[in-house]
């Protein structure tokens, strides 16, 4: 990478982070103020794995991946949902995702450690002036959408709505407990899979970059951790192939195919769980299938 290059990566978003930094300043210091509570740890983590789910199983496995079908109604709160999760709007989250997978662990990259190291895989990328705007040549399958539009452009106010009304239910203790811990939990719940997935675990598969499985960082991320398999056949709605890889998002996905709230959940053929095994002999090439485009809302 060239010193230039460098430089620009490094270039924090000024103001626009100092969000970001405050809401983890303040579950740290207000520890001291409200002290431990088991019943705030509880909040805080039950509105985690909530918000987790709008994270992977919208931003992620919806809206990156299009991996399942949904109606627009039904897609627009699936949005809302994964917004309360401050990773900015949901066009920005898609494009910027779908850059990393079309150039996973090279130059261009958008959170290599293997690039760029820990710290920039893990946080720099997200407060880089350089990842500040989104995309839309990324995400032309969404944009069309208004109310998407919309949500990516005033992204900050599903999540004020969100704090305001744990205050309005809970005051300063559930605002404390249900936003800024919760929050902060989440964020670097979610980053592991930048930082670590591609640095721990193990391979079952061969691909274009250094993606791994972990089944601990899977627990944290309620199914992101089955790593090596997603990137190995990204059109899956599951992570976890097989039985015993513990994938909550892929479960709360088939009941709501159960509820008719999404269809057509797209999982892996057998052909494709046996081929391009590492120590195999099939050797076929790793399944790099376009993500737009292709399930529109209906």
């Amino acid at each position: 990478m060239s010193n230039s290059l460098a430089s620009d990566r490094r270039r924090i978003a000024g103001l626009l982070s100092v969000p970001f930094f405050a809401v983890q300043i303040a579950a740290v210091v207000g520890m001291f103020w409200f002290g431990w509570s088991w019943k705030g740890a509880f909040l805080a983590v039950a509105l985690y794995y909530v918000r987790m789910f709008g994270v992977t199983g919208a931003y992620h496995r919806y809206f990156s991946h299009r991996t399942y079908r949904t109606s627009r109604v039904f897609q627009f709160l699936l949005a809302v949902l994964a917004m309360t999760s401050v990773q900015k709007g949901v066009l920005w989250w898609a494009s910027h995702h779908r850059t990393h997978h079309r150039h996973s662990d090279q130059p261009d990259d958008v959170h290599s450690v293997l690039q760029d190291g820990f710290w920039w895989s893990h946080v720099g990328w997200i407060v880089s002036a350089k990842h500040h705007e989104t995309d839309f040549s990324k995400v032309k399958d969404l944009a069309r959408f208004p109310e998407l539009r919309f949500l990516d452009r005033y992204h900050a106010l599903v999540p004020i709505a969100y704090a305001a009304a744990l205050y309005l239910v809970g005051g300063a203790w559930a605002l404390f407990w249900g936003f800024f811990v919760s929050t902060t939990l989440l964020w670097h719940g979610t980053f592991t899979i930048n930082s670590l997935t591609h640095v721990f675990g193990s391979q079952r598969y061969r691909t274009t970059d250094n993606s791994r499985n972990h089944w601990l960082l899977a627990l944290i991320t309620m199914g992101e951790g089955w790593h090596n398999n997603h990137h190995y056949y990204q059109r899956s709605v599951r992570q976890g192939f097989f039985w015993w890889e513990v994938d909550p998002t892929f479960y709360v996905l088939k009941l709501l195919s159960w509820l008719g709230l999404v269809w057509d959940l797209h999982a892996p053929p057998p052909h494709v769980l046996r081929a391009n095994r590492i120590g195999s002999l099939t050797n076929a090439a790793p399944i790099l299938e376009s993500v737009t485009g292709e399930l529109p809302a209906e």
